[in-house]
């Protein structure tokens, strides 16, 4: 692998993590900044305007798609509506408030001081994701992406039967009974999968950082090492929980350890360790 003698000289280290892998949205930047909010209202707007779904349904439609599939998207694939998956990231996410976003120095640096390869895995579109990093300063921080693309290398699409919108409601706690989306993304064990095979990942030695539980959970269940961004409670499936990302250097001080050049941080803000291993 291109990447295993990048840090030859910090192998003690190297030998528990490999690879740092981040999620974006609510995680690399906080809830408060308001874009999942926009983000929510510009998917219900696209499902009324677009799709032709009934404004009355539309919340509870959306809440239900996203609670079963992960994403609104994949739900929507999943119950046979045929749209074009950039018109619909362009929409969804093209009236961001991405003005929101401020560069963050302090994450700067401490990302471009990790002596660690770092990835990003979203389900977000590749112009979201650079948008995003380049408002936050962090474009040039990370050594590879896997986004919606790269778990999506083609176009599915599927024929729409009108009356499923309305069944998809009756099944919310019944997963077996729902219908299988061609969208692969988190929390779903296939989008790890593929995101381990695109950036050419080991994940018994890759630290995952991501805001979602589901995430987590299904990160843990698939062998990564977790931690839970946005809470300082820890729960049995993370290793980890930080109530910001910028708290990674004080849970995590060993993965500075091999970079002696590194300068000292303060941070501020509440951290959760797992110091026992629990059945």
């Amino acid at each position: 692998m291109a990447y295993e003698s990048q840090y030859d000289q910090q192998a003690p280290l190297m030998a528990k993590y490999e690879c740092l892998l981040f999620d974006v949205d609510d995680t690399l930047y906080p809830l408060s900044s308001g874009l999942s909010k926009q983000c929510t209202k510009n998917i219900e707007e696209y499902m009324i305007q677009t799709l032709g779904i009934e404004e009355s349904k539309v919340s509870e439609v959306n809440r239900v798609l996203y609670k079963n599939y992960g994403t609104s998207m994949a739900g929507l694939k999943a119950i046979g509506y045929d749209f074009d998956n950039d018109d619909y990231h362009s929409y969804v996410h093209g009236r961001l408030p991405y003005e929101n976003l401020k560069p963050d120095p302090v994450l700067r640096h401490l990302l471009l001081s990790l002596p660690i390869r770092k990835v990003i895995f979203s389900n977000a579109d590749k112009v979201h994701v650079a948008k995003v990093l380049l408002k936050l300063g962090l474009e040039n921080c990370f050594d590879g992406i896997v986004n919606f693309e790269s778990l999506n290398p083609t176009n599915k699409t599927t024929d729409y039967d009108e009356n499923k919108d309305s069944e998809i409601l009756g099944v919310d706690n019944d997963c077996s009974a729902l219908p299988k989306t061609p969208i692969i993304c988190k929390p779903f064990p296939d989008a790890f999968e593929q995101a381990f095979k695109t950036a050419n990942i080991n994940p018994e030695k890759t630290l995952f950082f991501d805001d979602s539980i589901r995430n987590i959970e299904t990160g843990k269940s698939v062998g990564l090492h977790t931690v839970l961004v946005g809470t300082s409670r820890r729960t049995n499936s993370c290793d980890y929980a930080l109530e910001s990302i910028h708290n990674i250097r004080e849970a995590l001080p060993e993965l500075w350890d091999a970079n002696n050049k590194s300068e000292s941080i303060k941070y501020s803000g509440k951290v959760a360790i797992e110091t026992t291993v629990t059945a």
